[in-house]
C-alpha cells in the first residue's frame, strides 16, 4: 500500500520559467536564449541548488562562458522574481491526496535565491507535511544521498512511497530504490495516473 507521495516542485507544483523569465526584462527572443543557454542550461546552475557556493561566484561562473553577457547576468540574476511562477493546481492536488489518506511531501532541487524571491509560488508548502529543499541539505537530485535522506528523515518504506518527477532522469534511483514513481507530463496525466495507483494500493482500515 502506499502512505506517502512525494512530489517535485519545479514544473509539477510550480511553473519554472527557464527562457521565459528573461522575457521579463525586456530581451527579444534570441537573447533570451542566448542568457538561457549560458545560465539556466549549463551543469553551473545545478551549484545554485547544492547551496554551497555563493550567489556571486555562480554568477561569475555563467559569465566566464561569455564574458560579453556580464552586465545582462549580472542583473537578470541578481534577483529571481518571477523566475518560478504559481500553479493553481498544487493546492487542490494536494488536498486531494490527503483526502485519501495519504502523506504529502516534497523533494525538490531548489536554491536560496529561489525560496527568497519567490515566495507567492510556494503558498502550498502549508498544505505539506514535510519535505526537503536541496539548498538545505548540499544534496541534489539524482543522486542517491538525497532520496535516502528523505526516506531516512521521515521513516519511510520505499514501498509504500510514490515519487513525481517530471524530470525521467531523477525517477531512476528512486525506482532502485524499491519506491513507486510517476513522470509528469501534464497536470491531467498526472492526477488521474496517481488516482489509480492509490486506489490500487490502498492503506488498510
Amino acid at each position: 500500500m502506499i502512505r506517502t507521495v512525494v512530489f517535485d516542485i519545479g514544473g509539477v507544483l510550480t511553473d519554472f520559467r527557464r527562457e521565459r523569465y528573461f522575457e521579463d526584462f525586456g530581451y527579444s527572443e534570441p537573447m533570451c536564449r542566448r542568457l538561457y543557454e549560458v545560465t539556466m542550461k549549463t551543469p553551473y546552475w545545478q551549484e545554485y541548488d547544492r547551496g554551497l557556493l555563493s550567489e556571486e561566484k555562480i554568477r561569475s561562473m555563467f559569465i566566464s562562458l561569455d564574458p560579453s553577457l556580464k552586465d545582462d547576468i549580472e542583473r537578470t540574476l541578481k534577483r529571481l522574481n518571477g523566475l518560478v511562477a504559481p500553479k493553481d493546481t498544487a493546492i487542490p492536488w494536494l488536498r486531494h491526496v490527503k483526502e485519501q489518506g495519504r502523506k504529502v511531501l516534497y523533494l525538490s532541487n531548489w536554491s536560496a535565491p529561489s525560496f527568497r524571491d519567490c515566495q507567492p509560488a510556494l503558498s502550498f508548502l502549508p498544505e505539506m507535511d514535510g519535505g526537503i529543499f536541496s539548498y538545505r541539505v548540499h544534496m541534489i537530485k539524482p543522486n542517491p544521498d538525497i532520496y535516502e535522506k528523505l526516506l531516512d528523515d521521515y521513516h519511510l518504506l520505499p514501498e509504500e512511497t510514490v515519487f513525481i518527477d517530471d524530470t525521467p532522469y531523477n525517477l531512476l534511483m528512486p525506482e532502485y530504490l524499491g519506491m513507486h514513481t510517476l513522470l509528469y507530463r501534464s497536470q491531467e496525466q498526472a492526477q488521474e495516473e496517481l488516482d489509480r495507483l492509490l486506489e490500487a494500493e490502498q492503506p488498510p482500515i
